[in-house]
């Protein structure tokens, strides 16, 4: 229960984070430029600037609330997502992918997968990300219902008509780059908002040994009460290695359009290949803020009192923090959930208005037609993402839905991905129907396990396993058609800048680069050890 109700400093925080927020939208209205300026922002940030908004995209309240449910749920488990489900694919996309996305001068996914494979499979990516944007959207919208929910009381439709309207405000005025200095504005209410309740329970439980003490042994090591493989327990060694930790993990990083779409805003190659690593450092830092609230949940507030886990995070703050402090938490969740929103509405509109709309409909359009549908385009997005807010209440916790999503969209991709970039005998048609019958098995092995035909310990474990099943039917059958259709050179799919990868690089930066990369990797095994 709420200790006090929030007091008018603590309102007038909330409001003044909202209306930095549209002032900040509204100063990147003069700088969108172009369609493709407004979409993409292409090659035109810095790269700290690309590096915490990286950063930031993934510190979502899909983020935020959904992993202090999850920690409140599982336990120290949840590190799982950060240590193995994180650090390893981040440093993979710095070290490999990034020189292949920027030599390859696309601006996007979608168009990365049509120079190497061919425009249907750019097409059929484009509908498939343009759908799991909607519905993470919505993800957004429900998450921050849930938190106003729990901090005022308001109605369900109240809280996502006032973020949907806020989020399209400043998305409308300024495009994917008021998206991401608004992404840097909310970085740091998080971080201003959280960091005292970590402080506050430290000290309450004497200590990061005093909060795994005070949990069950289940819940409180990584790998120790893990088996093998078992289809009673929540998780096992398969499906959190295998499934988390190198398919929906690398499928994530590697592939997903908002983080892809800000790492090549970096205005050059040895730039963009430091913005993953950058972001890899905060990474390892955002436990603190995200799973140690979720752990004092499980202790202070017992499994059978929290009949809503995404209320973990909402549930502590008011426990812990007074008049003053609980408005900057509550700005600090806001802003999280917010920039949820507008990243997937951002990648809704740039999905829906250059990958559909100008690449198929009507590619011969003036810009200030383009940026107009694109502005269109947000608002059905957001129409969307109320509509598919609903969805997330058939799921136990925001990161089980999200898991879900990512095992059927993610997964197939990074799969068609790996056989595009590392291959030269995959063909065009191979790339294609391996991603597309990799995406209808996800959708049958999902179907099955909710008709319990296939039996999990927990729906998490299910999408694991979901996500290893669609990621070697990618592999297979793409390997499997390629065998029986043409093969074009690299040259001829890519050209020549994509060929002479090596004669290029700047030993200097890469030898930094790599120093980089170990001491992320020594950390990762550092901590993976400590709490085994």
């Amino acid at each position: 229960m709420l200790k006090f109700g929030p007091s008018s400093i603590d309102v007038l925080i909330v409001c003044g984070y909202f209306a930095i927020t549209l002032l900040i939208g509204y100063l990147a209205r003069s700088k969108s430029g172009d369609a493709t300026q407004y979409l993409n922002a292409s090659r035109s940030l810095p790269v700290w600037v690309v590096s915490l908004s990286f950063f930031a995209v993934n510190c979502s309240g899909l983020e935020i609330v959904g992993l202090s449910a999850m920690s409140a749920e599982y336990g120290v488990t949840t590190l799982h997502f950060y240590l193995v489900g994180a650090i390893p694919a981040m440093v993979f996309l710095g070290l490999f992918m990034i020189p292949v996305y920027m030599r390859s001068r696309a601006l996007s996914v979608p168009e990365f997968l049509s120079l190497r494979f061919n425009s249907e499979t750019r097409l059929l990516n484009t509908v498939s990300m343009t759908t799991l944007s909607a519905l993470l959207a919505g993800v957004s919208l429900y998450a921050m219902a849930q938190t106003l929910g729990c901090f005022l009381g308001w109605s369900f439709s109240i809280c996502v008509l006032t973020g949907g309207a806020l989020a399209l405000f400043y998305l409308v005025l300024g495009g994917l780059r008021a998206t991401i200095y608004n992404e840097l504005f909310q970085l740091a209410m998080l971080a201003a908002g959280l960091a005292p309740l970590a402080v506050f329970i430290l000290a309450d439980f004497h200590g990061l040994h005093g909060v795994l003490t005070s949990l069950p042994a289940e819940k409180a090591h990584l790998w120790t009460t893990l088996p093998i493989a078992s289809k009673y327990s929540p998780l096992d060694w398969v499906g959190v290695f295998f499934g988390l930790g190198f398919v929906l993990s690398f499928g994530y990083w590697c592939t997903d359009f908002r983080l892809i779409q800000r790492t090549l805003t970096a205005r050059d190659e040895e730039k963009a290949r430091f913005v993953p690593m950058v972001a890899a450092v905060g990474k390892l830092c955002l436990p603190l803020l995200v799973v140690l609230p979720g752990l004092a949940a499980y202790r202070l507030y017992p499994t059978q009192q929290v009949f809503n886990y995404d209320q973990a995070m909402p549930r502590i703050i008011q426990h812990y923090y007074g008049p003053g402090l609980l408005g900057l938490g509550m700005a600090a969740l806001l802003a999280s959930l917010m920039s949820g929103l507008a990243s997937n509405v951002a990648a809704f509109s740039s999905l829906c208005t250059r990958e559909l709309y100008r690449a198929h409909i009507c590619p011969s359009k003036s810009e200030e037609h383009y940026i107009f549908v694109a502005r269109a385009a947000m608002f059905v997005g957001v129409l969307l993402s109320i509509a598919s807010a609903f969805i997330a209440l058939r799921f136990r916790n925001l990161m089980d839905y999200i898991q879900f999503l990512f095992s059927l969209f993610n997964a197939p991709l990074f799969g068609a991905f790996l056989l595009g970039m590392f291959t030269t005998w995959t063909t065009s048609w191979g790339g294609f129907w391996g991603l597309l019958i990799g995406i209808v098995v996800g959708i049958c092995h999902n179907f099955a396990a909710r008709a319990e035909w296939i039996d999990y310990g927990s729906q998490m474990s299910g999408n694991f396993y979901g996500a290893i099943y669609a990621f070697v039917t990618t592999m297979v059958v793409g390997t499997v058609v390629s065998m029986f259709t043409a093969t074009k050179s690299l040259t001829d799919l890519w050209g020549e800048s994509l060929v002479s990868v090596r004669s290029t690089r700047k030993i200097f930066a890469f030898a930094w680069l790599i120093i980089f990369a170990l001491a992320l990797m020594m950390a990762c095994v550092g901590l993976n050890l400590y709490f085994r």
